[in-house]
């Protein structure tokens, strides 16, 4: 492969601050794609626009690519599925019918109990992080209001058990996107590095314990503390002055006339998605010499969840839900399969600008790849870097881009082509670099006030969005200063 040299780091830095500058996410990729291929055609820049555009044509020549986006977009249908059925309204009901049988006095335990519910609740619905958010606002806001807990603190409980726990589980979009951009390296195991990803990621496991803590010990630094007691002492849910952010356009899928909304028509189409995942897995790594080896089914079985397709699993256990969702509706008289059928096609219109940046991440990882981007950069670090440092390095630049365009998955798609080769290089495990490079995309979208879930959690706690960045952000750094000093441990132990 020709080496491009200091040139392949070019396209690449030029996306990061094209991010930055513009807050535009796809102008930044399909800028950072466009610049790599005028590098390798010699500055030719009419050239390099053909083989940009071909390059997102090429994108759905690999059929791990093509999975993961039509499961992205099908998860857009699923979700229109479970709010049209009255599935988010019933599971909005069994969560109030149990909150109704705590006390009825004011006390810190019912305010606790309230609170960990929230937070609990945003872990359950780990399927995206919009439906997570938006669920934990509307069901605990009346609630927070009546027991004087402050909204700030409803939007950060919103906030950090979504994207945090979104990241750690693979079985969901944000796995489907990861898995995919390290098969784009090269990677051909990727559900299994992907797992070993899980424990280091340092920032996701922080920001949930220090919601925990925030909410079994009442912890409130900074700001929150300022808001907490506004609430106690005076009722008022909001500061002086504070404009909510209400978005009707997020909470405007209303139930078919006339269901009865029931808890059961969103949990069995999840629980059915979830739980095909392991099963498909173990399905389609089964042929791959499983069979044959020695030892107990359990050890097979784990050899073959390790080995099994990961596009393929996520495709067809959405596809999976889907049915049995339709079966289901269908035998209760909720819709008729044309309506159902519509809604497919509006569920998945909903989600085509998240296909389009998935086909633009796929494509400027391959790219950056050709350069030998990656493999430059490592050569660097190999040469003035200690590898000890690489980690906390990857998680530090990570967290500065995301936090500067507000968006995880745009960072991913930067820096995922570069973290791989890096740590292939240098000998630092492939999943601690990964790990680093999505707890800094998590922690960066956590703390940025223009990252989408940031929004999307001030809209769900109808509290103003700059009093949600700032309360939150003190429990944000905190997390994100206990991630840092573990990658610096966990890069000098690997070292």
């Amino acid at each position: 492969m020709e080496s491009y040299g200091i040139w392949s780091v070019i396209p690449p830095l030029a996306a990061i601050i094209l991010a930055i500058r513009t807050r535009k996410v796809f102008i930044a990729l399909f800028g950072g794609i466009w610049l790599a291929w005028v590098v390798m055609h010699g500055g030719n820049p009419f050239r390099a626009f053909y083989d940009a555009v071909m390059s997102l044509v090429r994108v759905f020549q690999s059929e791990g690519n093509t999975k993961t986006i039509m499961f992205s977009a099908l998860v857009g249908a699923l979700i229109l599925f479970v709010q049209k059925s009255g599935g988010t309204e019933g599971f909005v009901r069994l969560v109030r019918s149990y909150l109704d049988k705590l006390e009825t006095v004011e006390g810190e335990g019912v305010r606790r109990k309230i609170a960990l519910m929230a937070w609990l609740t945003g872990i359950l619905v780990f399927v995206e992080t919009s439906i997570s958010s938006l669920t934990v606002g509307t069901v605990f806001r009346p609630l927070f209001d009546k027991y004087r807990i402050s909204r700030e603190k409803l939007a950060y409980l919103a906030d950090s058990s979504s994207a945090p726990v979104s990241v750690l589980l693979p079985f969901n979009a944000w796995g489907a996107f990861i898995m995919g951009l390290l098969l784009t390296e090269g990677m051909d195991k990727p559900f299994a590095i992907l797992l070993r990803t899980i424990p280091y990621n340092f920032y996701a496991w922080a920001a949930l314990v220090t919601g925990l803590i925030a909410v079994w010990a009442g912890w409130h630094p900074g700001p929150m503390k300022d808001a907490e007691r506004r609430v106690r002492e005076t009722g008022e849910v909001l500061n002086p002055g504070a404009v909510p952010m209400v978005s009707d356009e997020l909470t405007a899928v209303e139930p078919v006339p006339g269901v009865r909304p029931r808890a059961a028509h969103m949990l069995v189409p999840i629980a059915v998605m979830v739980l095909m995942m392991p099963v498909l897995l173990v399905w389609t790594g089964w042929d791959a010499g499983v069979a044959a080896m020695d030892g107990p089914l359990s050890k097979k079985l784990m050899a073959a969840l390790g080995n099994g397709s990961g596009s393929t699993a996520v495709l067809f256990a959405v596809i999976t839900a889907l049915a049995v969702a339709g079966v289901m509706y269908r035998l209760r008289r909720i819709a008729t399969f044309y309506e159902m059928h519509d809604w497919v096609l509006k569920g998945i219109s909903a989600m085509m600008p998240l296909a389009l940046l998935m086909m633009m991440a796929f494509a400027i990882g391959a790219v950056t790849k050709q350069l030998g981007t990656g493999e430059y950069l490592a050569g660097l670090a190999g040469d003035y870097l200690h590898p000890r440092f690489i980690p906390v390095i990857l998680f530090l630049l990570s967290a500065f881009i995301a936090f500067s365009t507000g968006t995880s998955w745009g960072t991913f798609a930067i820096m995922i082509p570069i973290a791989v080769p890096v740590a292939l290089r240098t000998g630092i495990p492939v999943e601690l670099a990964v790990a680093a490079v999505l707890s800094g995309g998590v922690f960066g979208d956590h703390a940025s006030p223009i990252s989408d879930t940031t929004i999307i959690s001030s809209m769900a706690a109808a509290t103003d969005h700059i009093d949600h960045v700032k309360t939150q952000l003190p429990y944000a750094l905190i997390s994100a200063a206990a991630a840092a000093l573990l990658f610096l441990a966990a890069g000098w132990k690997a070292a």
